[in-house]
């Protein structure tokens, strides 16, 4: 099953729970019906509201604000990080804390672009706890909303940011971040380039010089 249905399938037993229902005997007879009853909207607005109150996993449970992106909805760049953290959680704004600060500079002094210009996501949409990494089931249920975000913007480029985010969006769970980023890869024809996430900078600033090698080459292809 795969992750648009299976989120498909989560939500609706949701709405059967809400009704009352505790037990299905033959769960197959939902499963037909799972691609029908989430179709994910083309009109961005609707899409947002859908995201801004879903509740389809832990998190949340735990979450102050759903973070669901911002930026130029028609953007050429797409930056995707991991997930929100505890300023970002307060505000319902990706990518504002230390990291995010870091990331601004990096958009406006390498691409010299502003940061309204490019659109900027997570994996998933609410911070996890202690700010931990995103658990896979978590992903599963968040993720068909971001691919219908880049659906929908239609980047020529993405930015993945950091491991998590490299992972999930290509399904490579072996390669290093460290061995990997810089290169130009495809995303359903999208180029795709892994870079460190800004917090890994913040505490190894030595890395910096990468991110501005990998940025270059995004300034090259805009």
């Amino acid at each position: 099953m795969d992750d648009i249905k299976r989120a498909s399938l989560l939500k609706e037993l949701y709405i059967y729970k809400s009704l009352g229902y505790e037990y299905f005997k033959d769960i197959t007879v939902l499963m037909k019906n799972t691609e029908q009853f989430l179709n994910l909207p083309d009109d961005w607005e609707e899409l947002k509201r859908m995201v801004l109150n879903c509740r389809l996993c832990q998190l949340s449970k735990t979450r102050k604000n759903v973070v669901f992106g911002e930026g130029d909805i028609h953007a050429k760049v797409m930056f995707i990080g991991e997930g929100p953290g505890a300023t970002e959680d307060e505000t319902g704004r990706p990518f504002v804390g230390r990291a995010g600060q870091l990331l601004t500079k990096i958009i406006e002094n390498v691409l010299e672009l502003k940061r309204e210009q490019v659109y900027i996501a997570n994996i998933v949409k609410c911070r996890p706890p202690n700010n931990r990494v995103p658990l896979p089931q978590e992903v599963r249920m968040c993720k068909p909303f971001l691919l219908k975000q880049i659906e929908l913007i239609s980047p020529k480029i993405i930015v993945a940011l950091g491991s998590t985010s490299y992972r999930h969006l290509t399904g490579d769970n072996k390669t290093p971040i460290s061995k990997i980023r810089g290169e130009i890869l495809d995303f359903n024809g999208i180029k795709l380039i892994p870079t460190f996430h800004p917090s890994f900078l913040l505490r190894n600033p030595s890395a910096k010089k990468d991110v501005y090698q990998d940025m270059l080459k995004v300034k090259a292809m805009l």
